[in-house]
C-alpha cells in the first residue's frame, strides 16, 4: 500500500475553507518558511480511501480477538465517545473563565471521588498523561515525601523481576537506584529476597498485584508491612486493576500511592498513540504533594502537565463507571477473572501454563518443553494465530518466563469466543507436530509477512523523505 504522499497528484484538492470575513493579517517575513511546505494533494474521495483502506489493514478490539496480555484491550463502549463528544466537553477552551467550566469541574471531582473510593486512597490527580507519565508522578510523590522529612539517605527503589518495564525506568528517571529482587518459585515475591533488600537507604517498592504473571500475592499485607517497617513507601503500579476493581482496594492492602490506566480498567481508547491519562491517587499523608492544576485550583501549584490533563479520556472512564455502577464495577472484575481461568483451562490439554493454578484476569504459558519436543517456538504460534484471524498474546514477557506467551481475555469477550479461541490453538498445537515449517513461516495471509525484526528494531524507517 503506497504512503498518502506517494498517492499525491499535482492539482489535486480538498479545499473546504469559507472566504476569509476577517482582516487579512501580512506576517513579518522571518516567520515565513522559506520553502512551500510538502503536503501531499488528493481530493475528498481519494483521503477518504486511503484511510478506509489503512483501517482494514489493522486488527483492533472491533475487529476480533484481541487476548494482548497486561494491556486489557477490552471493548470500550460507544456511549462513552458519545459523551465525550458533547459540545459543552469537546469544545470548552482550558483557558475559559471558571463560571464557564464548572460541569467540567465537577466531572473532574465526581471521577476522583469514584476512583477515590474504589483505589483506597484519599486524593487524586488527572494530569498525568499516561500510565507511564502516571508512574513517574506517583514515584516523585514519594520522593518529595522523604526530602520533606530530611531523609534524604533514601535513594533506592525496589522492583520485582516479574515487573513492567515502565518500573524500573521510571525510578532511575526520578534519581532512584532500582533494585531487583528475584520471584519466589510460586510467581511471586520472595519474602526472603525482599527482606534482604530492605534498609535505611530504601525509598519504596514498586508492585503490581495481581502480578505481571496474573497471580495475587497471598503475602501481600506483609510485603507491605515490611516496606513500611523500614520506614519506605509502597507504590501500586495499576496496570493489572481490572481484576481486582470494586473487590479489593490497594489501599487495603498497604498501598500508599497508586496510578491507573484509564484506557486499560476504565474503557477509555488504547493505543494509537493516545490520548490518555494515568491517574494518580494517594493516601492522605501524601495530598499535598501531588500536583495541581494552577487554573483550576488556584496559585503556587506545580504541575506534570499543562490544565488539568487529557479531560476527554476522565469524561469517558467517568461515563463507564456511571454506566456500571456500585454493582457492575466488581462484576466487571469477576467476569475478568472467570474468562482467564475459562480459557486456561481450554488450553491447558495442550500447552502448559507457567504457573498452573488458579489465575487473575491473565495467565502465561509456558512454551519451553513445547519449543524442544517441536522447533516451533513461541513467536511461532504467536505469528500462525494471525493467519487465523486473532492478535496474538503478549510474547516473551515477563522474562522470568522462557518462551512465554500471555493472555488476558478481559470480561467483555463472550464464552463462544473463548471456545474458539481454545480451539485454534489446539489447532496449532497439533499442527506443530504435523507441518512446523508452516508456522516457521507464518504469517501466510497477513498483509505483512515476517519481517527482519532486527533490522527493523536496529533501522526502522520512521518518516517519509521527499526525494
Amino acid at each position: 500500500m503506497k504512503l498518502i504522499f506517494e498517492k499525491s497528484m499535482a492539482g489535486h484538492r480538498c479545499t473546504l475553507l469559507p472566504a476569509c470575513d476577517v482582516p487579512e493579517v501580512e506576517l513579518d517575513s522571518a516567520l515565513l518558511r522559506e520553502s512551500e511546505l510538502p503536503l501531499p494533494e488528493l481530493s475528498e474521495q481519494e483521503i477518504s480511501r486511503h484511510y478506509t483502506q489503512l483501517c482494514r489493514r489493522v486488527h483492533g478490539v472491533n475487529c476480533g480477538f484481541y487476548p494482548l496480555g497486561s494491556c486489557t484491550m477490552k471493548y470500550n463502549p460507544r456511549i462513552d465517545e458519545e459523551m465525550a463528544a458533547l459540545p459543552g466537553f469537546a469544545s470548552v477552551h482550558p483557558l475559559a473563565p471558571e463560571k464557564a467550566t464548572e460541569g467540567c469541574r465537577e466531572v473532574l471531582d465526581v471521577a476522583a471521588q469514584y476512583l477515590c473510593e474504589i483505589t483506597g486512597m484519599d486524593g487524586m490527580t488527572f494530569q498525568p498523561a499516561a500510565g507511564a507519565h502516571g508512574e513517574f508522578t506517583g514515584v516523585l510523590l514519594i520522593k518529595q515525601y522523604h526530602r520533606s522529612r530530611g531523609d534524604l539517605g533514601r535513594t533506592k527503589i525496589i522492583v520485582p523481576d516479574s515487573a513492567h518495564g515502565t518500573n524500573p525506568a521510571t525510578a532511575a528517571m526520578c534519581g532512584f537506584e532500582v533494585v531487583n529482587i528475584a520471584s519466589a518459585p510460586d510467581g511471586c515475591v520472595d519474602l526472603e529476597a525482599l527482606k534482604a533488600a530492605l534498609g535505611p537507604d530504601v525509598a519504596g517498592l514498586m508492585l503490581t498485584n495481581p502480578n505481571t504473571v496474573g497471580l495475587f500475592d497471598e503475602n501481600i499485607l506483609e510485603i507491605t508491612r515490611l516496606v513500611h517497617e523500614c520506614g519506605g513507601l509502597c507504590y501500586y503500579d495499576g496496570a493489572n486493576l481490572n481484576a481486582v476493581m470494586g473487590v479489593v482496594r490497594p489501599g487495603d492492602m498497604g498501598f500508599d500511592c497508586i496510578h491507573m490506566n484509564l484506557h486499560k480498567t476504565f474503557a477509555t481508547p488504547h493505543g494509537g498513540g493516545g490520548p490518555g491519562a494515568g491517574a494518580v491517587g494517594c493516601k492522605a499523608f501524601l495530598k499535598d504533594f501531588l500536583p495541581r492544576s494552577a487554573l483550576m485550583e488556584g496559585e503556587g501549584r506545580l504541575q506534570v502537565r499543562s490544565f488539568a490533563g487529557n479531560f476527554l479520556v476522565v469524561v469517558r472512564a467517568l461515563t463507564y463507571l456511571l454506566t456500571l455502577g456500585r454493582e457492575g464495577v466488581p462484576e466487571a472484575a469477576i467476569n475478568a477473572v472467570l474468562n482467564a481461568n475459562y480459557l486456561m483451562r481450554k488450553i491447558r490439554g495442550s500447552f502448559t501454563p507457567a504457573f498452573d493454578r488458579t489465575c487473575m484476569h491473565e495467565f502465561v504459558l509456558d512454551l519451553s518443553a513445547f519449543k524442544k519436543e517441536t522447533g516451533v517456538s513461541a513467536l511461532d504460534v504467536a505469528k500462525s494465530l494471525i493467519d487465523r484471524g486473532m492478535h496474538p498474546p503478549t510474547m516473551y514477557f515477563p522474562l522470568i518466563v522462557h518462551e512465554a506467551l500471555m493472555l488476558e481475555p478481559t470480561e467483555t469477550e463472550s464464552r463462544e469466543t473463548l471456545d474458539e479461541a481454545a480451539a485454534i490453538f489446539r489447532e496449532l498445537y497439533d499442527l506443530a507436530f504435523r507441518d512446523p515449517e508452516q508456522m516457521h513461516t507464518a504469517p501466510h495471509n497477513a498483509q505483512i509477512g515476517r519481517p527482519d525484526e532486527v533490522k527493523a528494531a536496529r533501522s526502522p524507517i520512521l518518516r517519509w523523505t521527499k526525494e
